[in-house]
């Protein structure tokens, strides 16, 4: 799915052109993708805005080790675990908004073959079934590598995406179940509350 308009509603599209503008070259494939995640934006921004520690929800990482403080032109150095075409990336933020829940990153260097990669996600609450939800939107824009089709570029880079989304909805949505848990006695073992 590319980030043409289609297939999205009017208030996807709005999030989508608000946050997500890419302008890629003749030589770069750019998509977007979306995933609802039962639980609240607070929640699940408290993981992604997180550029020192993408591995608490980016199976993929086993180690990350962020260069000077935690602000826009970091850099981050991450490990990735066997699987990939590749073992490094140094990535930089280049963009975050904790009122809007937007964070974008660079990758400036590493072993693998995602030249000039860029991606935005952005975090809109919704209410899923009656409860507090977010509709989680990543784009990215990339280089297409000598010997490959944008197709090709796109589907490689969307399938890790769609893996990330999944395990972010998984970690989210099993820390919003907890959130939930009440003690069973409120006021105490064997108190009485007066009426």
């Amino acid at each position: 799915m590319n980030c043409n308009g289609n297939g999205f509603t009017s208030t996807e599209w709005e999030y989508i052109q608000r946050h997500h503008r890419h302008e890629p070259a003749e030589n770069q494939c750019t998509s977007c993708l979306l995933k609802r995640i039962k639980a609240p934006v607070h929640l699940v921004w408290s993981l992604v805005r997180r550029f020192d520690q993408p591995q608490r929800y980016k199976p993929f990482i086993s180690r990350c080790v962020v260069q000077g403080n935690l602000e826009i032109g970091s850099l981050r150095e991450v490990d990735v675990k066997s699987g990939l075409p590749a073992t490094t990336s140094t990535e930089k933020l280049e963009f975050l908004d904790d009122d809007e829940h937007i964070l974008s990153i660079r990758i400036i260097g590493g072993d693998h073959r995602l030249k000039n990669y860029s991606s935005i996600i952005s975090l809109h609450p919704e209410v899923i079934d009656g409860r507090p939800g977010t509709l989680v939107i990543e784009s990215f824009v990339v280089d297409v590598p000598e010997g490959n089709t944008k197709d090709e570029t796109c589907y490689f880079v969307e399938a890790v995406i769609k893996c990330n989304l999944k395990s972010l909805a998984d970690v989210s949505e099993r820390l919003a179940m907890q959130d939930r848990t009440e003690p069973i006695d409120r006021y105490g073992s064997g108190a009485v509350r007066a009426v």
